[in-house]
């Protein structure tokens, strides 16, 4: 169960980044 959120929260926390990478580039990098 562990292993399941961990996965979650890794690929729930790239999906952002990446979703704010395209609306704010500039900020990012």
């Amino acid at each position: 169960m562990t292993m399941i959120w961990i996965a979650g929260l890794l690929s729930l926390g790239l999906l952002v980044y990446l979703f704010l990478a395209l609306l704010w580039p500039e900020r990012i990098g």
